[in-house]
Protein backbone atom coordinates (compact mmCIF):
# COMPACT_ATOMS: atom_id res chain seq x y z
CA UNK A 1 0.00 0.00 0.00
CA UNK A 2 3.09 2.37 0.84
CA UNK A 3 4.35 2.06 -2.43
CA UNK A 4 1.21 3.90 -4.00
CA UNK A 5 1.41 6.65 -1.61
CA UNK A 6 3.95 9.37 -2.76
CA UNK A 7 5.99 11.55 -0.46
CA UNK A 8 3.40 14.18 -0.08
CA UNK A 9 0.41 11.54 0.59
CA UNK A 10 2.83 9.83 3.40
CA UNK A 11 3.40 13.47 5.03
CA UNK A 12 -0.10 14.67 4.72
CA UNK A 13 -1.62 10.78 6.20
CA UNK A 14 1.01 10.99 8.87
CA UNK A 15 0.16 14.38 10.09
CA UNK A 16 -3.70 13.80 9.70
CA UNK A 17 -2.93 10.59 12.11
CA UNK A 18 -0.51 12.53 14.39
CA UNK A 19 -3.64 15.72 14.66
CA UNK A 20 -6.24 13.32 15.31
CA UNK A 21 -4.62 11.23 18.22
CA UNK A 22 -3.74 14.10 19.64
CA UNK A 23 -6.94 15.61 19.80
CA UNK A 24 -8.99 13.23 18.91
CA UNK A 25 -11.18 15.99 16.10
CA UNK A 26 -11.35 15.31 12.24
CA UNK A 27 -8.81 17.16 10.64
CA UNK A 28 -9.13 19.68 8.34
CA UNK A 29 -7.51 20.74 5.01
CA UNK A 30 -5.87 24.07 7.12
CA UNK A 31 -5.08 21.83 9.88
CA UNK A 32 -2.84 19.47 7.49
CA UNK A 33 -1.23 22.90 5.82
CA UNK A 34 -0.27 24.31 9.51
CA UNK A 35 1.09 20.78 10.59
CA UNK A 36 2.78 19.40 7.54
CA UNK A 37 5.36 21.88 6.59
CA UNK A 38 4.50 21.45 2.96
CA UNK A 39 4.06 24.23 0.61
CA UNK A 40 1.39 23.50 -1.17
CA UNK A 41 -2.37 25.13 -1.76
CA UNK A 42 -5.05 23.87 0.11
CA UNK A 43 -6.95 22.73 -2.87
CA UNK A 44 -3.94 20.46 -3.39
CA UNK A 45 -4.06 18.62 0.09
CA UNK A 46 -8.03 18.81 -0.47
CA UNK A 47 -7.02 16.41 -3.60
CA UNK A 48 -4.70 14.15 -1.96
CA UNK A 49 -7.08 14.12 0.58
CA UNK A 50 -9.97 12.71 -1.67
CA UNK A 51 -7.21 10.07 -3.26
CA UNK A 52 -6.25 8.79 0.47
CA UNK A 53 -10.35 8.57 0.75
CA UNK A 54 -11.15 6.39 -2.14
CA UNK A 55 -7.99 4.56 -1.18
CA UNK A 56 -9.82 3.46 2.14
CA UNK A 57 -6.95 5.17 4.35
CA UNK A 58 -9.06 8.09 5.53
CA UNK A 59 -13.14 8.74 6.20
CA UNK A 60 -15.56 12.03 6.79
CA UNK A 61 -17.89 12.39 9.60
CA UNK A 62 -21.08 13.23 8.52
CA UNK A 63 -21.00 15.93 10.78
CA UNK A 64 -17.82 17.76 9.64
CA UNK A 65 -15.52 18.90 6.69
CA UNK A 66 -12.26 17.46 8.18
CA UNK A 67 -11.60 13.29 7.84
CA UNK A 68 -9.91 11.02 10.71
CA UNK A 69 -7.72 7.41 10.12
CA UNK A 70 -9.74 4.17 9.30
CA UNK A 71 -8.17 1.19 10.78
CA UNK A 72 -6.34 0.26 7.43
CA UNK A 73 -5.16 3.98 7.20
CA UNK A 74 -3.83 3.06 11.65
CA UNK A 75 -2.19 0.18 9.74
CA UNK A 76 -0.33 2.05 7.04
CA UNK A 77 0.81 4.50 9.62
CA UNK A 78 1.99 2.02 11.79
CA UNK A 79 4.04 -0.55 9.58
CA UNK A 80 5.43 2.46 7.06
CA UNK A 81 5.19 5.44 8.94
CA UNK A 82 5.25 5.57 12.58
CA UNK A 83 8.89 6.93 14.06
CA UNK A 84 8.98 5.08 18.11
CA UNK A 85 11.62 7.16 20.25
CA UNK A 86 13.31 4.62 22.68
CA UNK A 87 12.46 5.64 26.22
CA UNK A 88 15.54 7.95 27.56
CA UNK A 89 17.77 5.68 30.26
CA UNK A 90 16.29 7.74 33.39
CA UNK A 91 13.22 6.81 32.41
CA UNK A 92 14.06 2.92 32.58
CA UNK A 93 15.95 3.26 35.40
CA UNK A 94 12.64 4.48 37.09
CA UNK A 95 10.56 2.14 35.30
CA UNK A 96 13.07 -0.93 36.47
CA UNK A 97 12.40 0.18 40.10
CA UNK A 98 9.23 -0.65 40.40
CA UNK A 99 9.67 -4.03 39.63
CA UNK A 100 11.01 -5.45 42.71
CA UNK A 101 11.93 -9.83 41.73
CA UNK A 102 10.48 -10.48 45.05
CA UNK A 103 7.93 -12.52 44.12
CA UNK A 104 6.83 -13.86 40.36
CA UNK A 105 3.09 -13.51 40.87
CA UNK A 106 3.96 -9.93 42.55
CA UNK A 107 5.73 -8.91 39.72
CA UNK A 108 3.55 -9.52 36.69
CA UNK A 109 0.83 -7.69 38.91
CA UNK A 110 3.67 -5.17 38.85
CA UNK A 111 3.76 -5.14 35.47
CA UNK A 112 0.20 -4.91 34.51
CA UNK A 113 0.00 -1.86 36.49
CA UNK A 114 3.23 -0.41 35.13
CA UNK A 115 1.43 -0.51 31.70
CA UNK A 116 -1.91 0.66 32.92
CA UNK A 117 0.04 3.58 34.54
CA UNK A 118 2.30 4.63 31.71
CA UNK A 119 -0.78 4.50 29.10
CA UNK A 120 -3.84 5.28 31.34
CA UNK A 121 -5.42 2.12 29.41
CA UNK A 122 -5.53 -1.71 30.05
CA UNK A 123 -2.46 -3.78 31.13
CA UNK A 124 -2.90 -7.04 31.00
CA UNK A 125 -0.09 -9.73 31.89
CA UNK A 126 -0.52 -13.64 31.07
CA UNK A 127 1.00 -15.65 33.10
CA UNK A 128 2.81 -18.84 32.17
CA UNK A 129 1.83 -21.64 31.43
CA UNK A 130 2.63 -23.83 34.19
CA UNK A 131 3.54 -27.08 35.47
CA UNK A 132 1.72 -28.54 38.77
CA UNK A 133 1.87 -26.58 41.44
CA UNK A 134 3.42 -27.99 44.79
CA UNK A 135 3.79 -27.40 48.12
CA UNK A 136 7.14 -27.32 50.42
CA UNK A 137 6.05 -26.34 53.16
CA UNK A 138 2.82 -25.83 54.98
CA UNK A 139 2.78 -23.91 58.57
CA UNK A 140 -0.11 -22.85 60.86
CA UNK A 141 -0.11 -19.60 63.35
CA UNK A 142 -2.90 -18.80 65.99
CA UNK A 143 -3.53 -15.29 65.28
CA UNK A 144 -6.55 -15.00 68.12
CA UNK A 145 -9.12 -17.49 69.37
CA UNK A 146 -10.55 -19.59 66.45
CA UNK A 147 -8.61 -17.28 63.42
CA UNK A 148 -5.84 -18.89 62.06
CA UNK A 149 -3.56 -17.77 59.81
CA UNK A 150 -2.25 -20.40 56.91
CA UNK A 151 1.23 -20.07 55.18
CA UNK A 152 1.89 -22.25 52.28
CA UNK A 153 5.50 -22.29 50.94
CA UNK A 154 6.28 -23.13 47.24
CA UNK A 155 8.93 -24.94 45.88
CA UNK A 156 10.56 -21.25 43.98
CA UNK A 157 9.74 -19.43 47.24
CA UNK A 158 6.54 -17.82 46.94
CA UNK A 159 4.55 -17.69 49.40
CA UNK A 160 0.67 -17.90 50.61
CA UNK A 161 -1.01 -16.58 53.47
CA UNK A 162 -4.38 -17.53 53.85
CA UNK A 163 -6.64 -16.14 57.52
CA UNK A 164 -9.57 -18.44 58.10
CA UNK A 165 -12.04 -19.28 61.22
CA UNK A 166 -11.98 -22.32 62.62
CA UNK A 167 -14.92 -23.80 64.62
CA UNK A 168 -12.72 -24.52 67.84
CA UNK A 169 -9.83 -23.20 69.35
CA UNK A 170 -6.77 -24.68 68.64
CA UNK A 171 -3.50 -24.59 70.64
CA UNK A 172 -0.28 -23.22 69.16
CA UNK A 173 1.12 -26.56 69.72
CA UNK A 174 -1.85 -28.08 67.65
CA UNK A 175 -1.33 -25.90 64.88
CA UNK A 176 1.81 -26.68 64.45
CA UNK A 177 1.68 -30.70 65.11
CA UNK A 178 -0.56 -29.93 61.86
CA UNK A 179 1.71 -28.04 60.14
CA UNK A 180 4.39 -30.66 60.73
CA UNK A 181 2.29 -33.39 59.28
CA UNK A 182 0.95 -31.61 56.44
CA UNK A 183 4.63 -30.44 55.34
CA UNK A 184 5.93 -34.31 55.95
CA UNK A 185 3.03 -36.24 53.86
CA UNK A 186 2.55 -33.79 51.23
CA UNK A 187 6.08 -32.14 50.52
CA UNK A 188 6.20 -31.88 46.62
CA UNK A 189 2.82 -32.71 45.87
CA UNK A 190 0.66 -30.96 43.36
CA UNK A 191 -2.13 -28.97 45.39
CA UNK A 192 -4.53 -31.09 43.52
CA UNK A 193 -3.25 -34.08 44.53
CA UNK A 194 -3.06 -33.23 48.04
CA UNK A 195 -7.01 -32.48 47.60
CA UNK A 196 -7.48 -35.79 47.01
CA UNK A 197 -5.15 -37.50 49.10
CA UNK A 198 -6.41 -35.76 52.32
CA UNK A 199 -10.12 -36.43 51.08
CA UNK A 200 -9.25 -40.45 51.37
CA UNK A 201 -6.72 -39.80 54.35
CA UNK A 202 -8.54 -37.22 56.58
CA UNK A 203 -10.07 -40.44 58.70
CA UNK A 204 -6.79 -41.18 59.93
CA UNK A 205 -5.93 -38.22 61.55
CA UNK A 206 -6.75 -37.35 65.22
CA UNK A 207 -10.23 -36.37 65.15
CA UNK A 208 -9.20 -32.70 67.01
CA UNK A 209 -7.68 -31.83 63.84
CA UNK A 210 -9.42 -33.26 61.23
CA UNK A 211 -11.68 -29.53 60.97
CA UNK A 212 -8.61 -27.90 61.04
CA UNK A 213 -6.95 -29.64 58.11
CA UNK A 214 -10.58 -29.45 56.14
CA UNK A 215 -10.62 -25.83 56.90
CA UNK A 216 -7.10 -25.23 55.29
CA UNK A 217 -7.94 -27.38 52.08
CA UNK A 218 -10.74 -24.55 51.27
CA UNK A 219 -8.33 -22.03 52.18
CA UNK A 220 -5.79 -22.86 49.99
CA UNK A 221 -8.65 -23.32 47.64
CA UNK A 222 -7.78 -19.62 47.04
CA UNK A 223 -4.06 -19.87 46.62
CA UNK A 224 -4.90 -22.64 43.66
CA UNK A 225 -7.27 -19.89 41.68
CA UNK A 226 -4.44 -17.44 41.66
CA UNK A 227 -1.90 -19.84 41.12
CA UNK A 228 -3.88 -21.13 37.76
CA UNK A 229 -4.86 -17.50 36.80
CA UNK A 230 -5.07 -17.09 32.92
CA UNK A 231 -4.49 -13.46 33.53
CA UNK A 232 -4.09 -10.04 35.26
CA UNK A 233 -5.31 -7.23 34.06
CA UNK A 234 -4.98 -3.74 35.40
CA UNK A 235 -6.62 -0.39 34.72
CA UNK A 236 -9.71 -1.65 32.76
CA UNK A 237 -12.00 0.83 34.41
CA UNK A 238 -9.52 3.75 32.23
CA UNK A 239 -11.59 2.48 29.36
CA UNK A 240 -15.14 3.78 31.04
CA UNK A 241 -13.66 7.21 30.31
CA UNK A 242 -12.37 6.82 27.03
CA UNK A 243 -14.70 8.96 24.51
CA UNK A 244 -14.13 6.82 21.71
CA UNK A 245 -15.28 4.18 23.66
CA UNK A 246 -17.54 4.98 26.68
CA UNK A 247 -20.10 6.85 23.44
CA UNK A 248 -20.73 3.13 22.74
CA UNK A 249 -22.55 1.47 25.21
CA UNK A 250 -23.01 -1.66 23.49
CA UNK A 251 -19.94 -1.80 21.84
CA UNK A 252 -18.24 -0.94 25.89
CA UNK A 253 -20.43 -4.30 27.15
CA UNK A 254 -18.65 -6.51 24.02
CA UNK A 255 -15.37 -5.55 25.65
CA UNK A 256 -15.99 -6.14 29.08
CA UNK A 257 -17.05 -8.87 28.16
CA UNK A 258 -13.45 -10.05 25.97
CA UNK A 259 -11.83 -9.18 29.50
CA UNK A 260 -14.51 -11.74 31.41
CA UNK A 261 -14.51 -14.50 29.02
CA UNK A 262 -10.52 -14.58 29.05
CA UNK A 263 -10.31 -17.23 26.38
CA UNK A 264 -10.83 -15.10 23.04
CA UNK A 265 -8.20 -12.79 24.37
CA UNK A 266 -5.50 -14.81 25.55
CA UNK A 267 -5.96 -16.97 22.02
CA UNK A 268 -5.20 -13.72 20.74
CA UNK A 269 -2.06 -13.16 23.02
CA UNK A 270 -1.16 -16.69 22.30
CA UNK A 271 -0.68 -15.18 18.61
CA UNK A 272 2.37 -12.85 20.29
CA UNK A 273 3.28 -15.99 22.12
CA UNK A 274 5.26 -17.72 19.68
CA UNK A 275 7.04 -14.85 17.80
CA UNK A 276 9.26 -11.96 19.16
CA UNK A 277 8.84 -8.50 18.80
CA UNK A 278 6.10 -6.50 18.99
CA UNK A 279 2.33 -7.19 17.71
CA UNK A 280 0.01 -4.57 16.84
CA UNK A 281 -3.92 -5.46 16.32
CA UNK A 282 -6.12 -2.47 14.99
CA UNK A 283 -9.35 -3.23 15.22
CA UNK A 284 -10.82 -6.11 13.43
CA UNK A 285 -7.28 -7.77 12.84
CA UNK A 286 -7.83 -8.79 16.19
CA UNK A 287 -11.27 -11.08 15.07
CA UNK A 288 -13.05 -10.40 18.32
CA UNK A 289 -16.09 -8.14 18.12
CA UNK A 290 -15.70 -6.62 21.19
CA UNK A 291 -12.07 -5.19 20.35
CA UNK A 292 -13.71 -3.48 17.18
CA UNK A 293 -13.03 -0.67 18.30
CA UNK A 294 -9.83 -1.32 20.44
CA UNK A 295 -6.08 -1.84 19.59
CA UNK A 296 -4.12 -4.17 21.51
CA UNK A 297 -0.01 -4.16 21.48
CA UNK A 298 1.58 -6.95 22.87
CA UNK A 299 4.97 -8.47 22.96
CA UNK A 300 6.22 -11.49 24.65
CA UNK A 301 8.15 -12.11 27.73
CA UNK A 302 10.80 -14.61 28.58
CA UNK A 303 12.54 -16.16 31.76
CA UNK A 304 15.92 -17.18 31.11
CA UNK A 305 15.74 -16.41 27.43
CA UNK A 306 12.88 -19.11 26.47
CA UNK A 307 9.12 -17.12 26.03
CA UNK A 308 6.63 -17.88 28.70
CA UNK A 309 4.58 -15.22 28.42
CA UNK A 310 2.86 -12.37 26.71
CA UNK A 311 1.79 -8.69 27.76
CA UNK A 312 -0.32 -5.80 26.46
CA UNK A 313 -2.09 -2.80 26.33
CA UNK A 314 -5.80 -2.21 25.20
CA UNK A 315 -6.82 0.45 24.34
CA UNK A 316 -9.05 2.26 21.59
CA UNK A 317 -7.72 2.91 18.18
CA UNK A 318 -6.61 6.52 18.54
CA UNK A 319 -3.58 5.79 20.89
CA UNK A 320 -0.32 7.07 20.70
CA UNK A 321 1.28 4.39 18.47
CA UNK A 322 4.91 6.15 18.65
CA UNK A 323 4.45 6.03 22.49
CA UNK A 324 2.98 3.21 24.04
CA UNK A 325 4.93 0.89 21.68
CA UNK A 326 7.95 1.76 23.16
CA UNK A 327 6.29 0.86 27.02
CA UNK A 328 5.39 -1.72 25.80
CA UNK A 329 8.39 -3.46 24.94
CA UNK A 330 10.87 -2.01 27.36
CA UNK A 331 8.52 -3.38 30.12
CA UNK A 332 8.70 -6.68 28.62
CA UNK A 333 12.23 -6.69 28.93
CA UNK A 334 12.02 -5.66 32.43
CA UNK A 335 9.66 -8.08 33.84
CA UNK A 336 11.59 -10.72 31.38
CA UNK A 337 15.02 -9.41 33.39
CA UNK A 338 13.14 -9.44 36.24
CA UNK A 339 11.71 -12.81 36.43
CA UNK A 340 15.05 -14.55 35.23
CA UNK A 341 17.03 -13.06 37.94
CA UNK A 342 14.49 -14.03 40.60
Amino acid sequence: MSKVLNDRAQILLKTLVDRYISNGQPVGSQALLQFSGLEVSPATIRNVMANLEEMGLVSSPHTSAGRVPTAQGYRLFIDTLMIVQPLDGTHVQQLKHKLQPDNPSRLLMQASNLLSELTSFAGVVATPKRAAITVSHVEFLRLSKKRVLLIIVMPNDEVENRIFTTHKDYTQSQLTEAGNFLSKHYADCPFQDIHQRMQSELHQLQHELTSLMTAAMAASNTAIARQNEDYVISGERNLLYVNDLSSNMQQLRGLFNVFEQKTELLQLLDVSHHAPGVHIFVGNESGLPGLSECSVISTPYTVDGQIVGTLAVVGPKRMNYEKIVPIVDITSKLLSNALSHH
